[in-house]
């Protein structure tokens, strides 16, 4: 189709070979047929978010679509598409026409939505779980996505380091790394899986503007532009010698990459400068335990007696009732994806999984700390992002 193209005409449609390897996955996998409407596990699936279902038997998969048919079946590989695209039709004709129960997304769509769909199509069981579980572990095509995404992130912050100055808004500054996302394709949307979180995808906090909580699970709040959305960049101007920490997720192609690192105008005082060497050394541990094959939970009680034998304990991802439960998060499609370094997760990152780790500290005047992306592999851990490529402080 015209104009369904990446920059100079190159095709960033998902590769028919990964639709392939993905749909046989998840038939190895289910017991019962499954129907697919969440928009990222359909992307993840059939390559295409078009409105409908997917219906998954053991024996094959078949795309019903209202809109736009014409886009399904190009976005699926065109001829090439290793399923069937086909209209969808009425609801009270599905049912005959799927000839089962499948197991629903239940975890995935409001109350209203399910009872509409278990009324039409029978009350099969909660496929949810079974979605996310197959995609925390991901192709070395997805890793290399999010490789992308990370360089795309690594000029993010050049922009961000090149341009920032004393006397600037937080907002202005996350300006400068929007152009540049904005430019190599970023389309406006982060996807969280968790219900009613949304995020700001370039979060500066400068100062005392680091100690602010907000709704977002998460280390650093900061003032946000209003009520509404209340996470990240504010009006406030950046100060010469406070710390300002920079959060920057990117998205290639549907794939996130999350890195924060920290900048100043002029130099910080020594005190902000051991609390980030200590974060930098709490990343290595965690870092080390995920890629040694053990449990998310062991990485995160080693991150955690680390951070109390450092004096931090009362002040790690966050203060009193606001601190953060956890020192890294799963990534994908989204940005808050299973396993998590928390204490509730006794098992390991898988082979082929990818995390952000990000220890942070924060105090009344302010945040520090730092994140890198990673993938384990066989051999440990590969860093995602720019890793030692780029400074933890960088300096106006």
């Amino acid at each position: 189709m015209e104009g369904l193209a990446g920059p100079d005409g190159e095709d960033w449609r998902v590769p028919v070979e990964e639709l392939v390897l993905r749909q046989e996955r998840l038939r190895a996998a289910i017991q019962n047929s499954v129907w697919i409407n969440d928009p990222v596990d359909m992307y993840w699936l059939v390559g295409n978010r078009q409105t409908g279902g997917v219906h998954v038997t053991k024996d094959g998969v078949t795309q019903y679509v209202r809109n736009s048919l014409e886009r399904a079946r190009f976005e699926s590989g065109g001829s090439d598409a290793p399923h069937a695209v086909v209209p969808h039709p009425r609801m009270s004709a599905l049912a005959e026409m799927l000839g089962d129960v499948p197991d629903l997304q239940l975890g995935r769509m409001t109350a209203s939505d399910a009872h509409f769909l278990q009324s039409k199509l029978g009350a099969g069981g909660d496929c949810t779980q079974l979605l996310w579980d197959l995609r925390e572990t991901k192709s070395d095509w997805e890793i290399q996505m999010m490789r992308d995404s990370g360089r795309v992130q690594r000029q993010m912050f050049d922009a961000i380091a090149s341009n920032g100055k004393e006397g600037m808004t937080e907002i202005e500054l996350a300006a400068l790394a929007d152009e540049v996302s904005r430019a190599a394709g970023f389309a406006g949307h982060i996807r969280m899986r968790k219900w009613g979180m949304d995020c700001e995808r370039v979060v500066i906090v400068s100062g005392e503007s680091g100690s602010l909580p907000t709704f977002f699970d998460s280390a650093v709040g900061g003032a946000g532009p209003h009520p509404f959305a209340a996470l990240g960049a504010g009006f406030k101007k950046i100060q010469r010698g406070e710390p300002v920490l920079v959060d920057i997720v990117h998205v290639h192609r549907g794939y996130v990459s999350d890195m924060t690192r920290m900048f100043s105008a002029g130099p910080l005082a020594p005190e902000w400068m051991q609390r980030l060497e200590d974060m930098s050394s709490i990343h290595d541990v965690v870092v080390g335990s995920l890629g040694a094959g053990e449990d998310c939970s062991e990485a995160w009680r080693k991150g955690t007696a680390l951070a109390t034998e450092l004096g931090h304990a009362n002040h790690l991802m966050g203060q009193g009732s606001d601190q953060a439960k956890f020192l890294g998060h799963s990534i994908g499609l989204e940005l808050d994806e299973t396993p998590v370094v928390a204490a509730s997760f006794d098992r390991p990152l898988p082979v082929g999984g990818t995390m952000a780790i990000e220890p942070k500290v924060i105090h009344d005047d302010g945040a520090i700390g730092m994140e890198d992306c990673w993938v384990r592999t066989e051999e440990g851990m590969s860093c995602l992002s720019s890793g030692e490529h780029f400074p933890l402080l960088t300096e106006w």
